[in-house]
């Protein structure tokens, strides 16, 4: 997790003295929970950049499962429990799955493993159920589209509803087959016409990946950090030509709707996929025991590194298809599959140095720098040690052995010190109380763990805020990377954000990139030895995306500004509210806290932020640069009109304001999630749980306790058809 996230994650609470603090107390939890979680899958999902471990990001939704249980008023329809993790870019075109890809629940160890097992016995009959178990690709998902035998499309799983067209760079893979085999289509019968959508895993053998970052080191450039990171960036090139450069590779190994196969099982299934042409993995089993799917899991993580791809645990499903739909599914997930992680691989090294790092909010974070050691495929020298009290806890110091790992083989970190190998002379590592990069005094605040530089000239906290600034869910200015950015700062061009508006491409253009030409070049009119500059090509590119940036709306500046406590969920809520930054700027810390899912501390940063002249005077350039600083709600109405079929015109009315509706079981013509959508933007509130106060229950098949509770309370319960109906009048059934 970021060090100046700013939000608890231990799940503790006060003591509260009535129900109503209980609930209160239990609501503020809950929204800055989902902020936390909304955050860092867009890390995860959309930027490839994790800053937490798998392991950390289930804590964090395991604990918002929990609050939610013990207060099912509390669920909302946007909840991370009530939806599919990932994010879709805009630099590709939308592609609308042929049915939901769902999440997977996690056993992080063998016991959350049995739990399910002995659940799953337990729903179908114990000695009943069979089991497939297939090994956990660390990979990209995507889901790839044939009619009649022929490649249609390919697309990322994105939100699970909707994915990323990336057919030109599928089409690069050359294990993904463009026509499928005359034996499995003969197999489909009368349905071979049919449109069938498989998924699967899109990966980069280690050997690739290897070679990949082996190029990018002498050619100047970060690696990546990891082949799961590197897969997802090539299968997101804009350029088809670099992903075939790449080597990537992939397993398949399910499908939107198994009927027009005439399958009734996984392991049949996977036959299917095999006479077809997929690549599908070896390692596969059909197991009729949990002994035997215990056996399998421990086998799979012995082997795990005699393997050409990552993997970082086992899928174990129940095998037959009748028995998996007697499961169903939860809002997010399947209830008749389960991941099975593994435990990170660990190795031990020496601690030579603990560092500091100065982040954008001025939070100084201790980094362990070590002797380098292969982990998981990679290597690895240095790793977060956090703050302060976790290098206490870890008790960890300076010539120490250390005990490192990557969680959930991503993320470096420090287990701890082998204390028998601990050198006499080891002491205590302190905060310093300068900031290193400037010199100015550390402060520490009671109530937080984290040690912060307040100096507004520090260098180190620049860097970081501009970076942040043109990151992708920010303002989004492709090509201005880590090392543009520095040669800039060294250049003295850039001071603030506002900077960016005030280059020019010759200025651009003449920075030196830090390498030289390894030979003569009598075309370029250069030697062997003279610095390679940027050049005007580059630079057009960079200004050109500035220039588009002005665009962004509000939410994106506010994101962008680095505001602490701000993310994106947060900024989003904020400039929906005010729409404007002069009526932001104007508004109380209590007229922002009173914004849903806003609390004290966030409105407290923001107020500050904006009572800070400095800030301000950014803020008017950046207007004078071109900058609207607003939100055009009806853009975004337009859009979203645009998405959920709803018609533009009846959404400005909000004739639904005032009502609220409950959506339950399997709906047919949309998801839930988009079916709540379109209530909302025609002005209805969409709950979780259903009270006296729900005005409708709307009911698909399989819709279970919300129904009965609605019928007992007297709620009016409609069918899709009156949904539908509701959402192209905007009139409700009169009752």
């Amino acid at each position: 997790m970021a060090a100046d996230s700013g939000v608890r994650t231990d799940g503790a609470s006060a003591i509260a003295e009535s129900p109503q603090d209980v609930r209160a107390q239990a609501a503020a939890r809950a929204a800055e929970l989902r902020h936390l979680l909304d955050y860092h899958a867009y890390r995860y999902y959309a930027l490839d950049a994790p800053e937490i471990t798998d392991a950390a990001f289930d804590k964090l939704l395991v604990e918002l499962q929990q609050i939610e249980a013990a207060h099912p008023e509390l669920v909302t329809p946007d909840s991370y429990t009530q939806r599919v993790g990932g994010y879709v870019s805009e630099q590709f075109t939308p592609v609308t799955h042929m049915a939901r890809m769902y999440s997977m629940d996690d056993a992080m160890n063998l016991e959350e493993l049995d739990e399910w097992l002995a659940r799953t016995e337990e729903a179908l009959g114990a000695g009943r159920v069979a089991y497939t178990c297939e090994l956990k690709i660390d990979g990209l998902g995507v889901a790839i589209t044939y009619q009649n035998g022929s490649f249609v499309r390919a697309a990322t799983r994105g939100d699970g509803t909707t994915g990323e067209d990336v057919s030109l760079n599928v089409r690069t893979i050359k294990d993904v087959p463009m026509h499928l085999s005359e034996a499995a289509l003969a197999h489909m019968g009368a349905d071979r016409g049919t449109p069938i959508e498989v998924r699967g895993e899109v990966y980069m053998p280690k050997g690739s990946f290897a070679r990949l970052n082996a190029e990018a080191d002498a050619e100047g450039r970060e690696p990546f950090a990891n082949p799961r990171n590197a897969a997802a960036g090539s299968l997101r090139q804009k350029d088809p030509k670099v992903t075939a450069t790449r080597s990537l590779a992939s397993f398949i190994y399910s499908i939107a709707d198994t009927a027009p196969l005439h399958v009734d099982s996984q392991h049949a299934f996977l036959d299917w996929l095999r006479e077809a042409g997929f690549s599908v993995n070896a390692s596969v089993a059909r197991c009729t025991s949990p002994a035997e799917v215990h056996a399998f899991c421990a086998d799979a993580l012995a082997h795990r590194g005699d393997l050409d791809y990552d993997i970082d645990g086992v899928v174990v499903k129940v095998d037959g298809f009748d028995q998996q739909a007697d499961l169903g599914f939860t809002a997010r997930a399947p209830r008749w599959a389960i991941a099975f992680k593994f435990p990170p691989e660990e190795k031990t090294t020496v601690l030579r140095e603990i560092r500091i790092q100065v982040g954008r909010t001025g939070v100084l974070t201790p980094v362990a720098e070590f002797d380098p050691v292969t982990v998981a495929g990679s290597t690895i020298a240095r790793a977060t040690l956090h703050n302060l009290d976790e290098i206490r806890r870890k008790d960890v110091r300076v010539g120490d052995t250390i005990i490192v790992h990557k969680a959930g083989d991503v993320i470096p970190e420090v287990v701890g010190p082998v204390l028998d190998k601990r050198p006499a002379d080891a002491v205590e590592w302190d905060m310093p109380e300068a900031c290193p990069a400037c010199g100015s005094p550390v402060v520490h605040e009671g109530d937080e763990v984290a040690y912060r530089c307040v100096s507004l000239d520090c260098p180190a906290q620049l860097k970081e805020r501009l970076i942040h600034w043109v990151s992708r869910g920010c303002m989004d200015v492709d090509g201005l990377g880590d090392e543009l950015i520095d040669k800039m700062i060294e250049a003295g061009l850039l001071c603030d954000v506002a900077d960016f508006y005030t280059l020019d491409a010759d200025a651009i253009a003449a920075l030196d990139t830090g390498r030289t030409y390894a030979k003569d070049d009598k075309k370029k009119g250069v030697a062997a030895g003279d610095p390679i500059k940027v050049g005007h090509t580059i630079a057009g590119k960079v200004m050109d995306e500035l220039v588009r940036s002005k665009a962004q709306p509000l939410s994106r500046v506010l994101f962008a500004l680095g505001i602490r406590h701000v993310g994106k969920s947060v900024a989003e809520v904020l400039a929906q509210r005010f729409l404007t930054i002069d009526a932001l700027a104007a508004a109380s810390e209590e007229d922002i806290a009173a914004c849903e899912g806003i609390g004290p501390k966030i409105a407290a940063s923001v107020r500050e932020f904006l009572s800070v002249p400095e800030n301000l005077e950014v803020l008017q350039r950046l207007r004078e640069a071109g900058l609207a600083l607003e939100e055009n709600l009806g853009a975004a109405v337009a859009q979203a009109a645009q998405e959920t079929g709803v018609d533009a015109d009846l959404a400005a009315e909000q004739p639904l304001d005032g009502l609220t509706f409950v959506l339950t079981g399997t709906l047919v013509n949309r998801t839930r999630d988009e079916a709540g959508a379109a209530l909302k933007l025609l002005g209805a509130k969409v709950s979780g749980s259903v009270s006296k106060k729900t005005s409708y229950l709307v009911a698909g098949p399989k819709a279970g306790s919300k129904l009965t509770k609605a019928e007992s309370l007297g709620v009016p319960v409609l069918d899709e058809e009156a949904l539908e109906r509701i959402l192209a009048t905007g009139e409700v059934p009169q009752v």
